[in-house]
């Protein structure tokens, strides 16, 4: 008898488990730059995206039916700050999928513990190669690698029978990648142009001494890989040698889309050109075309790439759960890579287990936008190049 009644209760136990576990919030985790020297504009902006997807899967019902909640953790763009955000989340606050990167060297140091961990990242707007191209399992990203981005602004330089180009580019994994990209694919492309390299530090407070060089070098075009505070510095003080606005430069992601490109540089953003993930003429899907509206409700101003990048994710992970029917990390992975998601584009969301940086990578279409008077939208921004054409 005391063996039945030992019996009974154990098995209450395991079964009242099991229900509080069902019933347990399922958490994500997002590790974003919401302090400098991070890229903090666009942290903020994948804070409030992954707050509204959030939202929106909680008045669906939530996952598995159950509550989701959100944990964001601030990096200040330092890899060690994003390396102690993901053991937290992972170990402490048991979250099943993690996402927000936006420093590529962030996101693969991440990785690194990831893989032996077994809970998946998303690179949400990082763009070095070995983010996805180690083929760790635990690795899925969605936006643009290197070569296409590369691809996109030689494309441009051919189409406007440029001959020479400086790239002004910060030493972290993201500057030198593109580096290397842009310089392969000049030579492999036999696009022919002569190309002037500067690399630089990503907390340094002046680029004049750099920007002498770029003058003395009479460039057809300059492209710009800082990301955050010296992608502005770069803008400001070419105009202070004369370089802007009489050479195009390219920025190397869709940082001037925000509303604080004409707060900082006003007239003198006039001719700004800028790599753009998305415009508002982009195709949505019905989940994109909802967000789009609920974050001009919510903020007053439309949203940019990095929110809807941010909204994405979370609803990405939440589809792929449901698919796999736990969160069990590699049903989840399976899951991620045999399935198709919708997310904010028309353009359906796959990771396959493709070759090199490819791998687990999902990629919008790339193009460069210009500027042609103060006070523009990315809506009503030239489209100067788009990428295959």
């Amino acid at each position: 008898m005391h063996r039945r009644g030992l019996l009974a209760t154990i098995a209450a136990l395991a079964l009242s488990a099991s229900t509080a576990s069902a019933q347990e919030p399922i958490v994500f985790g997002v590790i974003t730059p919401l302090s400098p020297p991070g890229e903090t504009a666009l942290g903020q902006q994948v804070k409030r995206g992954s707050e509204i997807a959030v939202e929106y899967l909680n008045e669906k019902g939530g996952v598995l039916g159950r509550k989701v909640v959100l944990s964001i953790h601030d990096t200040a763009g330092k890899n060690e700050a994003g390396v102690a955000a993901y053991r937290r989340l992972v170990s402490n606050e048991k979250a099943v999928a993690v996402f927000g990167f936006i420093h590529s060297g962030v996101n693969i140091a991440v990785n690194e513990v990831a893989k032996e961990i077994g809970v998946p990242t998303m690179g949400t707007q990082t763009g070095a190669g070995d983010v996805t191209g180690k083929h760790y399992d635990i690795a899925f990203r969605t936006h643009a690698v290197d070569p296409p981005r590369a691809a996109t602004w030689l494309g441009w330089a051919k189409k406007n029978g440029f001959k020479r180009m400086s790239i002004l580019a910060e030493t972290t994994d993201y500057g030198i990648g593109l580096v290397k990209a842009t310089e392969a694919q000049n030579k492999s492309m036999n696009i022919g142009l002569e190309i002037q390299t500067i690399m630089f530090d990503r907390t340094t407070t002046d680029l004049l001494p750099q920007l002498l060089q770029v003058r003395a070098f009479k460039p057809d075009a300059i492209i710009n890989v800082g990301v955050g505070q010296p992608l502005d510095l770069m803008i400001t003080q070419a105009t202070t040698v004369g370089l802007l606005p009489t050479v195009p430069m390219v920025t190397s992601y869709d940082a001037p889309a925000r509303p604080q490109h004409w707060q900082l540089h006003k007239e003198q953003g006039v001719g700004v050109h800028f790599i753009a993930f998305y415009t508002p003429k982009s195709k949505l899907s019905d989940l994109g075309e909802w967000f789009v509206k609920k974050y001009q409700e919510k903020y007053n101003e439309p949203p940019i790439y990095s929110a809807l990048n941010g909204f994405a994710n979370a609803i990405v992970f939440a589809q792929a759960i449901e698919m796999a029917k736990t969160t069990e990390p590699k049903a989840l992975i399976k899951a991620l890579e045999t399935g198709s998601f919708k997310g904010w584009s028309s353009v359906p969301v796959t990771f396959p287990r493709a070759d090199g940086a490819l791998f687990h990578n999902w990629s919008p279409p790339l193009m460069i936008m210009k500027y042609t008077k103060a006070n523009q939208t990315a809506a009503d921004a030239e489209v100067a190049h788009t990428l295959g054409e």
